[in-house]
Order: structure tokens, then sequence, then C-alpha cells
């Protein structure tokens, strides 16, 4: 990933956002916590979608220990953007996320970036194994 910029091929799930004003800062783009939350969001929504993550029930639960983005084009409300994500580590408790930002239609990233869960259980907080549901989802969009 680093030392080029990624293209749309490069990514095994998309998840589309739609910007939002306030997304904006007083420079007239998006502000670059924003990104962060984008990769929260996409990891997040993938998750859920294939019914391996329940936010208020799964005893194994996923908290962010690492975030990194590098910025290449600029984006801005009203633009619609899209998340490319892709797993590029699976380890025992831990998996690495590679996530790109396309914004409309483009096939070059506007920004990309990493994203590393290490997963804990809920009630303990203690590094905790994935399950072989949530591997097996992750394997699939592994690269």
């Amino acid at each position: 990933m680093q030392g080029k910029s990624d293209t749309r091929s490069d990514y095994k799930h998309f998840h589309t956002i739609t910007t939002r004003w306030m997304d904006n800062d007083i420079y007239g783009h998006v502000n670059n916590v924003i990104y962060y939350s984008w990769f929260d969001t996409a990891v997040n929504q993938f998750l859920i979608a294939n019914e391996v993550l329940d936010i208020e029930h799964s005893p194994v639960v996923g908290l962010v220990i690492e975030t990194q983005c590098n910025y290449f084009a600029p984006v801005a409300f009203p633009d619609r953007i899209t998340i490319g994500i892709r797993v590029a580590k699976l380890g025992n408790s831990s998996v690495r996320y590679e996530v790109g930002v396309f914004r409309e239609d483009e096939a070059q990233v506007s920004a990309q970036g990493h994203f590393i869960h290490v997963y804990v259980s809920r009630e303990t907080r203690r590094p905790a194994a994935i399950t072989d549901d949530m591997r097996r989802v992750l394997q699939s969009i592994q690269v």
C-alpha cells in the first residue's frame, strides 16, 4: 500500500457514503477527522451486514488500536464517496483493514489508510479469539 495509491480493483468490499455540509472545513474540503469516521462506518457496516457483529450483544467486540490515512486528492460536499475495504492481515485476535476513499466514480483513491481492530471480551476487555463465523467473513475480503 505504501508508495503508490490504489485503484478500485484493489479492494474487495464497498460502502457508499454521501458527504454532508458539516463535513467541509474552512478550507473548503472534507476535514481529515471525517475520514476516520468513514473507515469506522465502512468496516462496522460490513460486519453488521454479514451478521457477525451485533453492536449491542456480541460477546466479542473489536476495539480500534490504530488508524492511519494518506491523502492524495480533496473530497468536498456534495461529493458521493465510496469506501473500499480489504483485510490485509488476520491474526488470532486482531485484523488489519486497508481502506480506500474514492470520490464519485473515480478509479484512483483520493485517500487510503488502515484501521486495526483488536478483538476483546465485551465483559473483561481482555483479548479474545476472533470467532469462526467472523473469521470466515473476514477471509472473504482478505488479500
